[in-house]
């Protein structure tokens, strides 16, 4: 360690994994061993952070409410690590994946702070694999795309690319803005019964999943009282659910010690 380090801290970005703690990687779990202090997300299985010795301290934010403000959380990071601390900053997914880590890693890189991005298991892709969803299979879909559905007050218009059939569409934070990008995609010519899926909490014990088609995804979410984060799949391999469905929600709630004590 130079005696630059010794004196100033470093910033650790540390991706979680989605919903099931155990996708979390062994780096990963490493650095929340080392860590000093932890600031973690809204979105982070809490079973990561019992008996760890860090100071942890909760940042999350919930659609617009965030318990502390962006700028400031950044520069909380920086007072962290200029105190000669080991910070971790803990993110769900992976934290270069609509996490905010350029925003934050900015600002400390700006600072002189060293700092180091462990990457974590991404929701998009881990998310329809555990609803059975491979987002490419051979001879059915050679790529994907991965699109923010988030709708701010600036957005008219989403990312999506134009209707390919060998393409798998993953929607983030789709749920608030069904009806917004279901009549964009049609309007884009994608078939009205191509196939969807919506992922709520996955890979965790309250994951949900249903299957519809585009033109009928806004009354089915409207019937199935869908909560957040809810991720959309749009395209051919969602039909590969019906054969690969694996992941049982009930079997991992009756694996919690929590759920099973009396």
């Amino acid at each position: 360690m130079s005696t630059e380090d010794a004196v100033t801290g470093r910033v650790v970005f540390v991706g979680a994994g989605p919903g099931d703690p155990d996708l979390i990687t062994v780096r990963g779990l490493r650095e929340l061993q080392q860590a000093q202090v932890i600031l973690y997300d809204n979105l982070i299985d809490e079973s990561l952070l019992e008996g760890l010795a860090a100071e942890q301290i909760y940042v999350g934010k919930e659609g617009d409410r965030h318990s502390l403000p962006q700028a400031e959380l950044s520069q909380r990071l920086v007072e962290l690590a200029k105190q000669g601390k080991r910070v971790v900053r803990l993110k769900g997914g992976d934290p270069s994946v609509f996490g905010r880590l350029a925003q934050e890693a900015l600002v400390v890189a700006e600072q002189g702070i060293p700092f180091e991005i462990v990457p974590g298991v991404t929701s998009c892709v881990a998310g329809p694999a555990y609803a059975g969803i491979p987002v490419t299979h051979r001879g059915v879909a050679d790529h994907f795309s991965v699109v923010t559905v988030h709708q701010s007050s600036d957005t008219t218009v989403f990312s999506i690319p134009p209707y390919n059939a060998k393409n798998t569409v993953v929607l983030m934070m789709s749920l608030g803005s069904v009806d917004a990008w279901q009549k964009q995609m049609l309007e884009m010519k994608y078939p009205a019964k191509l196939p969807v899926a919506l992922i709520t909490r996955a890979a965790s014990a309250t994951q949900r999943v249903l299957v519809t088609c585009l033109d009928e995804v806004d009354r089915a979410v409207a019937e199935a009282s869908l909560e957040s984060p809810t991720l959309a799949v749009v395209g051919k391999v969602v039909a590969l659910r019906e054969k690969l469905s694996w992941f049982d929600p009930a079997l991992m709630a009756s694996l919690d010690p929590e759920a099973t004590t009396e």
